[in-house]
């Protein structure tokens, strides 16, 4: 059975953001296209937000005091829990039956797996429980926390497909760094 694992497709990280990335706006109406051709096809749908703390560093994952985010492990202010930047993109329209997780919650986080549902479980559980063994991965981006959840899914046992075209990514260098690491570890990409 099949998963879909759709990746931070949030206002902060589309154009126009905190951390806007090119492209997705694309992104979040073409999962909404996918997920009405394709929806049937998966036993359970997971989407992931960044929601990080309002009040302080987040473990240093915020730059801070006026000094300049190195974009590698410091950002600036992002995806702010209860903030507009940290809603789900306009354009993506998810089913009443996804699973909603939230990571990053006062500490650096890409992967969706290390969040949690509202209820308390993981997504490897989520995705076990449903009877899941492989993933589609989809969202932004593409060399962030798109990589991170890929890796993540594959280490944890699942077969992984990242959808070309419903993916964008911060740079073409780091995307293509972030692609190669991922077909190394035995991730798949296609095409939608």
């Amino acid at each position: 059975m099949r998963g879909l694992l759709v990746v931070d497709v949030q206002n902060d990280f589309c154009e126009g953001g905190a951390l806007g990335v090119d492209g997705g706006a694309r992104v979040a109406s073409g999962i909404t296209e996918h997920i009405a051709a394709h929806g049937p096809d998966y036993a359970v749908l997971v989407a992931s937000r960044d929601w990080h703390d309002a009040d302080n560093d987040n473990g240093g994952h915020f730059a801070q005091d006026g000094e300049s985010p190195n974009f590698v492990t410091t950002w600036p202010v992002h995806c702010v829990a209860g903030t507009m930047g940290a809603e789900y993109h306009p354009d993506l329209t998810l089913p009443d039956h996804a699973i909603h997780v939230k990571k990053g919650q006062g500490m650096p986080s890409y992967s969706m797996f290390e969040g949690h549902s509202d209820d308390g479980h993981t997504v490897a559980e989520i995705l076990t429980n449903a009877g899941v063994t492989e993933v589609d991965v989809v969202g932004i981006a593409t060399d962030h926390c798109v990589r991170a959840s890929a890796l993540d899914a594959k280490a944890a046992g699942f077969a992984v497909r990242v959808i070309n075209d419903l993916v964008a990514a911060v740079s073409p260098d780091t995307e293509r760094t972030a692609r190669g690491e991922m077909t190394e570890a035995g991730v798949v990409f296609a095409d939608n």
